[in-house]
């Protein structure tokens, strides 16, 4: 079995350290300095508060805040039979590189790691297979370009919270019209993930499939009509951009650093 560390356990470094868990496909280690964050995390086979603890494993994954990720990477003195995989957000292989005789890989998840249902972006010289090995046991990924994390990270790594807001609003839509909030927020939830699992396992375009669920003069097609008639894509479009944009900012603050 594999021998993977988490080195940060908030949000995303939490979640991945239970989906990996409970998946049984890698020993996790899963490090942060506050204790507390590792109360969450206790089904994992071991846990720590010292990085070098840490330092052992096969993969070491470090999902810290950008502004923390050099000096961390730095303090760990990898060897060049280890991995490295940096999920800090905005960082660049070419900044970490210089700090780590690991094979570096740059990894953009999201919180749906907990649950084997993550979409990530990878990129790097090489993937090596324990990365796509682990990457694949809490979901999908795709392999990118460097020059393309930035618009990676605000399609799958916030895309999560946008698609949030979007199934908040089908579910409020619901109540105003008389379902009861927990039916409503169910039937939303549920038709996203019915909606999805179709998307990636259809070989039918989305278009097709929008077709294929508008009947002539049904329900589906005056709601349609509604969505097409509104600037709703332009406001998703602009969240993306707004996230890309941030992502993009703090890679540049990494370089003035």
């Amino acid at each position: 079995m594999v021998r993977a560390s988490v080195i940060g356990c908030g949000n995303m470094g939490s979640a991945l350290v239970r989906g990996l868990s409970e998946s049984g496909t890698h020993a996790v280690t899963a490090c942060d300095v506050d204790p507390a964050a590792l109360e969450t995390v206790e089904d994992c086979a071991e846990t720590t508060t010292d990085p070098s603890v840490a330092a052992e494993a096969d993969v070491v994954v470090v999902a810290i805040k950008p502004g923390l990720v050099v000096d961390v990477v730095d303090d760990l003195d990898l060897s060049p039979d280890q991995i490295l995989v940096s999920f800090a957000a905005g960082v660049p292989t070419s900044v970490l590189e210089p700090h780590t005789d690991a094979t570096l890989v740059r990894a953009m998840p999201n919180l749906a790691a907990e649950t084997q249902n993550m979409a990530a972006a990878v990129t790097g010289e090489t993937i090596p297979e324990e990365v796509t090995t682990l990457l694949g046991a809490v979901g999908e990924f795709v392999e990118v370009e460097e020059s393309q994390m930035d618009i990676a990270t605000a399609v799958n790594g916030s895309g999560p919270a946008f698609v949030f807001y979007l199934i908040g609003a089908m579910r409020d839509a619901g109540v105003d019209a008389g379902l009861e909030p927990d039916d409503a927020e169910v039937l939303a939830a549920q038709t996203f993930k019915g909606a999805a699992e179709t998307v990636l396992r259809s070989e039918r375009s989305i278009e097709e499939l929008i077709d294929a669920v508008c009947s002539p003069k049904g329900t589906t097609i005056e709601g349609m009509e509604v969505l097409w008639d509104s600037t709703a894509d332009e406001a998703v479009a602009d969240a993306v951009g707004a996230a890309e944009q941030r992502s993009a900012e703090l890679a540049a603050d990494i370089d003035d650093d």
